[in-house]
């Protein structure tokens, strides 16, 4: 029997079936990410890092070029080109996994699609380039619509909502119209509500506490909270990679609230956290 039409996801060829949480795997090349900064900023490290996330039971490989972290800064097209372009190729011909980039750049976007990326993962939800919509469009490729409030450079600086979860709802559906009035079925469109971005530890909370409420826009819902500052907080653990067992919990809340992807540095841990969320989630149906 066909899943309901809120399980599937079309990237370009490829249909992705939500059926069961589906886990994408991080992989950033850049030298200042909050968590793995540096690490992968080689094009063979990248390589090895991607070809093991995929071992790890990855669905997806998310790559990127520009941090997002809070307060970074942005960087030039050329350069993000050169970090992403070579890894998306390589890894494309190398594993089976579907390949997001993370941009919001129409023509990073452009260039990572024609060397076999399959999803655009757009912190901006395609409003920072003007050009992004059309991009995803022509190439029928899948895109995660998040919400942010402010860019990586500000949105932390107090940012204020009076209704946080009504409002991100809101903005990620009329994103995705946008994105059905450029050209692009509401099949290739998920969304993420942007835990983090934008958002004190509160909203945060919150959005978490209601995420069953994302679940009225009839498209699957993406999460990253992996190794979050809020995470540091409740826990008192100053080190991203100390943050594991709290994200694993956090993840389950998600999972059982609605979440039909993760995002996560640590593939292996949170796809067996994954397994058990979802007969729990069947379990409760």
């Amino acid at each position: 029997m066909e899943p309901a039409p809120s399980t599937l996801w079309r990237c370009r060829e490829r249909t992705l079936r939500c059926e069961r949480t589906l886990i994408m795997g991080i992989l950033n090349s850049t030298p200042d990410s909050f968590s793995d900064g540096g690490n992968y900023f080689d094009l063979a490290q990248a390589v090895v890092r991607g070809l093991k996330i995929a071992d790890e039971g990855a669905d997806i490989i998310d790559i990127g070029g520009e941090s997002t972290r809070p307060g970074a800064a942005a960087v030039d097209e050329t350069e993000e080109l050169r970090r992403v372009v070579p890894i998306v190729r390589t890894l494309a011909e190398r594993t089976n996994c579907a390949i997001s980039v993370d941009t919001t750049k129409a023509s990073v976007a452009r260039a990572a699609l024609q060397a076999g990326a399959h999803i655009i993962n757009d912190i901006s939800a395609a409003t920072r380039d003007e050009a992004m919509a059309a991009t995803v469009a022509e190439f029928q490729a899948g895109i995660v619509l998040m919400h942010c409030q402010g860019t990586p450079e500000t949105m932390q600086q107090e940012p204020q909502y009076t209704e946080v979860v009504a409002e991100v709802r809101d903005y990620l559906d009329a994103r995705i119209e946008a994105l059905i009035e450029a050209g692009l079925p509401r099949e290739n469109t998920v969304v993420d509500p942007g835990f983090g971005f934008g958002k004190t530890l509160e909203h945060n909370l919150t959005l978490l506490r209601q995420l069953d409420q994302f679940t009225q826009l009839g498209r699957p819902l993406l999460v990253g909270l992996s190794r979050k500052s809020m995470l540091g907080t409740l826990t008192g653990h100053k080190k991203p990679e100390q943050r594991l067992h709290a994200g694993l919990a956090a993840v389950t809340a998600a999972i059982l609230r609605g979440a039909r992807l993760i995002r996560t540095h640590d593939v292996a841990a949170t796809r067996d956290a994954a397994r058990v969320a979802d007969e729990l989630r069947v379990y409760q149906s």
